[in-house]
């Protein structure tokens, strides 16, 4: 029994090196792997193959909507770049004060064109240090974490009405509600 037990051992040891070995399947041949879905050849090509050659040739030309969308970004950056350099060069002479460029958020920047001051009030959180401190009044400035504007008066409601820049994109006047704001006069 002990010969028959090393006689099956070495016959299996066999197979197995015998299917292991290159001699015995081609590397790419995955046709013993009942997982992999087998290709059907044409003109003895695989499946696969085409497809790389499909996607190696899609790939070598551009497409016309990808022409497309390389033009729409060029006009967009070109757009932008316009934009930016607008906003860099604009300057606002109605005020008392001149303040130089506006910035891209310039609620901060039209208030110094409205009470002076240096360039480090274009943020609108600064404000809350200029001048001293007061309660909501006619003439004050109202400074919120993110906004400021000046107090031009009372709206029927009760609320104050606030006149700021960058409000919309524009310089407006409208009442709002001044809870948990800061104010300082001049």
């Amino acid at each position: 029994m002990r010969k028959t037990a090393f006689a099956v051992a070495a016959t299996l040891l066999a197979c197995v090196g015998a299917m292991t070995s290159a001699d015995a399947r081609p590397a790419r041949d995955e046709s013993w792997n009942p997982f992999v879905q087998q290709s059907k050849s044409v003109g003895g090509e695989s499946r696969a193959t085409r497809q790389r050659a499909q996607r190696h040739r899609s790939a070598s030309r551009p497409r016309a909507a990808s022409r497309q969308r390389g033009q729409r970004v060029r006009y967009a950056a070109r757009h932008r770049e316009a934009r930016r350099s607008s906003y860099s060069s604009a300057s606002y002479s109605g005020g008392r004060h001149s303040a130089g460029a506006r910035p891209r958020a310039w609620c901060g920047w039209w208030m110094r064109t409205q009470r002076g001051g240096g360039a480090h009030l274009n943020v609108a959180w600064n404000w809350s240090k200029w001048g001293r401190s007061s309660g909501p009044q006619v003439g004050a400035v109202v400074v919120w974490r993110h906004h400021v504007g000046e107090i031009v008066g009372r709206a029927p409601n009760g609320q104050w009405l606030v006149r700021s820049g960058n409000d919309g994109g524009a310089v407006r006047t409208r009442a709002r509600s001044v809870a948990g704001a800061v104010f300082r006069v001049g």
